[in-house]
């Protein structure tokens, strides 16, 4: 395992795991007066994170999370994050309302992404998952290959395409799931991207970066997608975890399911414990170093770590108290 830091978004604030010269490990929780929505890392200098707030827009990390400044966007309510990972200091935040901004400068000027507004039949986006409904960016993943190429979901919405960096739009892109839950291109392959979500489909995959989609719902047991991620060395092996619908899936009860599919079989059981296991996979993420590893962080704050694409796991000695959709690994 090569992963030494950990840091999740909890129900207060931040919890953050790092082992020591000697393989301790200590946990620290941190931005307990915050409401931190997501979090996201800069690919060009693994030292900087990110972190959206409810109010108190972005937050910025010099020191791997330590320690946190406010770096922006003032009163937004930040739901995503996404740092290119082609032009240094670029980092693009998708908001609630659904509205998606920009920074040249490592998020200390933002400008809104004007074209966002004029997407096609977004006066249809409604969120029942927070009142009062306003829709809002849950995901947002720019290509590994094109710095041009960004696709947002929507959550009960949409998910959408740009290939002018932002500035237009198309509308939802058919085969994708409309309540998006995490959306995450491949590591290096630029045509491959991957969607976990509700609305009935549970897992979408796309080949042509973001064009077309195709719902995998094959040996799936449940259809209310949570997470995903793919391995970066064989992109046709990714993962995600399902519940039977959001009170579950989020509940103290998950009765949750996580599975790996690779190139044209179906889905197969992976995990610690027989299906439905009793917490939420709410984060699922592999190492571009390391092909074969799998983290897979959970409602109740402990991590579960495999080597070997999900066919054995450990779990880790510490636990983050209860993760909330958001979970850097460096």
């Amino acid at each position: 395992m090569n992963a030494t830091t950990f840091i999740a978004t909890t129900s207060n604030g931040l919890a953050r795991a790092g082992q020591d010269a000697n393989d301790e490990w200590a946990v620290e929780f941190s931005l307990a007066d915050q409401d931190v929505r997501c979090l996201a890392n800069d690919p060009l200098n693994p030292a900087v994170l990110y972190a959206g707030t409810q109010g108190n827009g972005v937050l910025r990390s010099h020191d791997k999370g330590k320690s946190w400044q406010p770096t922006g966007m003032p009163g937004q309510v930040v739901k995503s994050l996404a740092v290119s990972p082609h032009e240094p200091g670029t980092v693009y935040a998708g908001t609630k309302p659904a509205y998606l901004f920009v920074s040249r400068d490592d998020g200390q000027t933002w400008t809104e992404l004007a074209g966002f507004r004029r997407i096609p039949f977004r006066w249809w986006w409604f969120s029942p998952a927070e009142k009062p409904g306003s829709a809002y960016v849950q995901a947002i993943a720019l290509s590994p290959t094109d710095p041009n190429l960004i696709l947002a979901g929507i959550e009960f919405g949409a998910v959408v395409r740009s290939t002018d960096g932002g500035q237009t739009w198309s509308g939802h892109r058919r085969g994708a799931l409309r309540d998006c839950h995490t959306l995450i291109f491949h590591a290096t392959n630029g045509n491959w991207v991957y969607e976990a979500g509700g609305t009935g489909g549970g897992a979408s995959r796309s080949r042509d970066g973001g064009r077309t989609w195709h719902k995998v719902k094959a040996g799936l047991a449940k259809h209310y997608g949570v997470a995903c991620a793919a391995d970066p060395e064989r992109p046709e092996v990714w993962y995600v975890s399902v519940a039977p619908g959001p009170g579950k899936a989020y509940g103290e009860l998950a009765e949750a399911y996580l599975y790996r599919a690779a190139g044209g079989e179906g889905w197969q059981p992976i995990g610690w414990e027989p299906h439905p296991m009793q917490h939420m996979p709410i984060a699922l993420i592999t190492d571009r170093t390391a092909p074969g590893h799998l983290y897979a962080g959970l409602t109740n704050g402990d991590v579960w770590f495999s080597a070997n694409y999900g066919d054995t796991w450990q779990k880790l000695p510490f636990n983050l108290k209860g993760i909330w959709r958001s979970l850097i690994v460096l």
